[in-house]
């Protein structure tokens, strides 16, 4: 199982940045995809997440300026980030979750954001 993060990288306060998560070794239409990040000194938090239904779920911060969606002809994950602030840089995650016997749970390497000016 693969998932392999994209398009992080350094913005200005107000800016966008769109990450992409792409998965490879599962069946990805079954699975819940979510973004989590981790902040410097800080824990792993969930930033978003989207259902096989297209049900999403937001963390409270990113409301209004987060948007999640998939989609599974490309395996793929997005995270459309607008209206950047610093409190967003950290190291965002992807991650692929089904409740089975055991549940599944990957996780991707990550990649960087750094909201500054």
């Amino acid at each position: 199982v693969q998932l392999v993060e994209s398009g992080g990288g350094l913005v200005q306060p107000g800016g966008s940045l769109r990450l992409s998560c792409a998965a490879s070794g599962i069946i990805f239409s079954i699975y819940t995809m979510g973004w989590y990040r981790q902040g410097p000194g800080k824990q792993r938090e969930l930033v978003a997440s989207i259902t096989t239904g297209g049900r999403t779920n937001y963390a409270d911060s990113v409301i209004g300026r987060f948007t999640i969606s998939r989609d599974n002809a490309k395996n793929t994950v997005y995270l459309q980030m607008s209206s950047l602030k610093p409190e967003d840089t950290a190291g965002y995650y992807c991650n692929a979750n089904i409740n089975l016997v055991p549940p599944r749970n990957y996780w991707g390497q990550g990649t960087q954001v750094t909201v500054s000016s």
